[in-house]
């Protein structure tokens, strides 16, 4: 009885959890937002003026300003020099770096060959691991990795945030039908999810 209802509360927990996190970043994210913004509002309008939900949608009018911005070749020049600031200050250098490489990963003016999913053969023992194309131009890699006609491939570890990138020969890889989402989330959870269905994507 008691090993029933802690299977049932978990697998509730698991399915509200979810859910529940997102919806708490959105709104920890406008509550922000809207604070910080806001103050700066009320000191720029009298008190009257002022009222709630001003500072969320002036904190989005500024985000898709600077989208704009950020097609002018002037501004995107300003904002280059201002950023190897970051670059050259250190611990700083590596925090920033590792964002700004994760967020421009994910720009969509960003074109990506990491979204190739493929399985790698491991010699003659049949077993396949699942990898993700990072890099397949030559000029790209280390003047030593330019031979035999190799690509990178990167490992994730299940359960982890990490992984491995390797250097695997083509002849070696097998593209696979999967979604570079999907993909990983299958591998970091070790499989034991399965492939998601359509309902979850």
């Amino acid at each position: 009885m008691f090993k029933f209802a802690g299977r049932t509360f978990l697998a509730g927990l698991i399915t509200i959890l979810p859910v529940v996190l997102t919806l708490y970043l959105i709104y920890w994210l406008a509550v922000s937002t809207e604070s910080v913004l806001g103050r700066a509002i009320r000191m720029l309008l009298p008190e009257n003026l002022y009222w709630p939900g001003m500072g969320l949608i002036a904190g989005l009018i500024a985000v898709f300003a600077v989208g704009v911005l950020m097609h002018v070749y002037v501004v995107q020049w300003l904002f280059t020099k201002g950023e190897q600031i970051f670059y050259h200050v250190p611990v700083i250098n590596s925090v920033y770096r590792a964002i700004r490489d994760l967020f421009d990963y994910f720009s969509p003016t960003t074109k990506r060959k990491f979204e190739r999913v493929v399985a790698v053969s491991i010699g003659d023992s049949g077993m396949q691991l699942i990898g993700f194309v990072t890099q397949e131009d030559p000029d790209s890699m280390p003047e030593d990795f330019r031979e035999n006609d190799s690509v990178l491939v990167y490992f994730p570890l299940s359960y982890m945030i990490g992984g491995y990138t390797v250097l695997v020969p083509r002849t070696a890889l097998r593209p696979l039908k999967m979604r570079m989402e999907q993909a990983m989330r299958f591998t970091l959870t070790a499989g034991v999810t399965g492939v998601a269905n359509p309902g979850r994507r």
